[in-house]
């Protein structure tokens, strides 16, 4: 045969190729797993979305709360420098004020240089013989010179008398402040004697009258004791004949039938009161009793004869029974012979099938090709 060119349909082309298109899409679309819904764990997108949306809010509110600590820090940072500037001014003003205060030109130590009052200011060449601007050049003393002895022997004598009075005014005004330091300490001892006999004569009467009150006190308790001790002792006398009066003349002692009857029926008795039966009760109950021992002979009779008859039926059950169990055995035993016998004909078919299944029909191991063939294409 000769190889000859068939015309292409482009039709059936243009659709192939489009199907083969429509099936890479849809490769990518299934094999991509970030895409692809089909195979989707909703449950666990939709946890993702909520831990996403809850980390988005805890962001948000982080950013709010460092918006927030920004906005404080920053009035604080305000209020700081608010507080320096303040302080600093202060400052500047305490300064300025000492300046004023403790430096002006005048405490300089070069003032008197260029002091423009210098001249008014300034002494005599000699203010007296003590002066130590006198110096040996300067002839303004002598030897031998001496131009206030008048004055300084006057000043002295002037200032001994001075002394002399003030030591006169001293030792008599040492000796008023002493005196009158006596009398006053004499005045407040006296005083404090007479404070103190009075505190003891009032501590005196206030002990006596504390005696004589605890004492009317506990003579008044005393007697009110004593009253009520004999009017608990005279209630208790009473009491005491009026509780044997009761046992002597009631219905205990005097042991009154009537008085065990009880109100909800004639044959009913009250227990704390009642005294025993009558002898027409006792015989009633000694006929009652004997009634009851015949008809309780009657019943154990009946009941020896009822279990002779019982232990009859029962070994007659119990040798059928042993009959039916030795029956039992043998059919069990054969039915176990005849499932074991099935059991290893069964095991030999299982085996045979087994050897050829082995041995003829899984012949051939598969290969990583046969592995491959899977998950390549969509349908």
């Amino acid at each position: 045969m000769y190889k000859i060119d068939i015309p292409v349909d482009l039709k059936e082309a243009a659709a192939i190729e489009r199907r083969r298109s429509e099936e890479e899409k849809r490769k990518s679309r299934i094999f991509n797993s970030k895409t692809r819904i089909i195979g989707v764990d909703l449950q666990a997108l939709q946890q993702q979305v909520k831990d996403r949306k809850h980390m988005e809010d805890m962001e948000r509110k982080r950013e709010q709360a460092f918006e927030a600590d920004t906005v404080r820090y920053a009035h604080i940072a305000e209020l700081l420098q608010q507080r320096q500037e303040h302080d600093i001014r202060e400052l500047n003003r305490a300064q300025n004020e000492f300046r004023m205060l403790h430096q002006q030109p005048s405490g300089r130590r070069e003032w008197d240089l260029y002091d423009p009052d210098r001249f008014r200011k300034d002494r005599p060449a000699r203010v007296s013989d003590d002066d130590p601007r006198c110096s040996i050049s300067g002839l303004q003393k002598f030897d031998g010179e001496d131009l206030n002895n008048k004055a300084r022997t006057k000043f002295q004598q002037e200032q001994r008398r001075v002394w002399a009075e003030q030591q006169m005014k001293e030792r008599q005004q040492a000796e008023d402040n002493q005196r009158k330091a006596d009398l006053l300490f004499e005045l407040k001892m006296r005083e404090m004697d007479e404070r103190a006999c009075n505190l003891q004569r009032a501590e005196d009467e206030c002990r006596r009258a504390i005696n004589v009150a605890t004492k009317d006190y506990n003579q008044a308790l005393r007697r009110e004791l004593q009253m009520k001790i004999g009017v608990r002792k005279q209630q208790e006398e009473d009491d005491n004949k009026t509780e044997m009066a009761n046992l002597l003349y009631g219905d205990f002692l005097t042991e009154n039938p009537a008085a065990a009857q009880s109100a909800f029926g004639f044959h009913r008795v009250i227990p704390d009161r009642w005294k025993g039966m009558t002898p027409e009760q006792l015989a009633d109950i000694r006929r009652r009793q004997e009634i009851q021992r015949r008809e309780n002979l009657r019943l154990r009779e009946e009941e020896r004869r009822r279990n002779e008859e019982w232990d009859r039926m029962r070994v007659a059950q119990a040798r059928a029974a042993m009959l039916l169990e030795r029956e039992e055995d043998r059919r069990r035993a054969a039915i176990a012979r005849q499932l074991e016998d099935e059991n290893k004909r069964l095991a030999m078919e299982q085996q045979q099938h087994q050897d050829y299944l082995n041995k003829d029909v899984y012949t051939n191991d598969p290969t990583a090709a046969y592995f491959l063939q899977f998950n390549t294409t969509t349908r």
